[in-house]
């Protein structure tokens, strides 16, 4: 029995959740989301809560029922509140600014600055030109651009330069023992 499906997901005033055949829509103050739902799961939405339940105890109902209801939480909380990632640059002449409304200008050790393009409903907000914070609706789009920014220079474990999560722990490596004879 899943435990996350059984929750009910609140719904915050100011928030609409629609449910039509097996697209859930949310709507809220940050945006429209939308998703289809799996087979065999059923959405009931009775006042300011939203019930997920599956339709037969076979395999895959029982595996999408609680990401079934995940989505769907995840997506009430996008439209209400947003979603943030913050990304940060270390190394010396590495840094970041923002031009235009959606592209990151990103120079990072390379011969060539990068240009990087926001997809739409991600917004970029750079701090002290080392300091990333991305935003918006969708959790899945804001993770996946985040991750791609940490590709474009990954941090590397020598002198930990790069582009990486805030609060990331990275594992250092010691490098070359100096002097030792050989």
């Amino acid at each position: 029995m899943s435990r996350i499906g059984n929750q009910p997901v609140n719904i915050p005033p100011g928030v609409a959740l629609e449910i039509e055949g097996n697209i859930c829509r949310a709507r809220g103050p940050k945006g429209e989301l939308n998703s289809k739902l799996p087979p065999k799961i059923k959405v009931l939405v009775e006042g300011g809560q939203c019930k997920v339940q599956r339709q037969g105890e076979d395999r895959t109902a029982r595996a999408m029922h609680g990401l079934a209801q995940r989505v769907i939480a995840n997506m009430v909380e996008g439209v209400s509140k947003g979603f943030r990632k913050s990304l940060e640059i270390v190394g010396v002449g590495y840094r970041a600014e923002l031009r235009g409304p959606n592209q990151l200008y990103l120079t990072l050790g390379f011969s060539h600055p990068i240009i990087f393009q926001l997809p739409a409903g991600v917004t970029a907000a750079v701090e002290r030109q080392t300091l990333i914070t991305l935003e918006g609706a969708d959790k899945q789009l804001v993770g996946e651009v985040a991750a791609m920014i940490r590709r474009l220079r990954p941090p590397e474990p020598y002198k930990g330069k790069g582009v990486r999560y805030v609060g990331e722990v990275l594992r250092r490596k010691a490098g070359k023992a100096a002097g030792a004879g050989g």
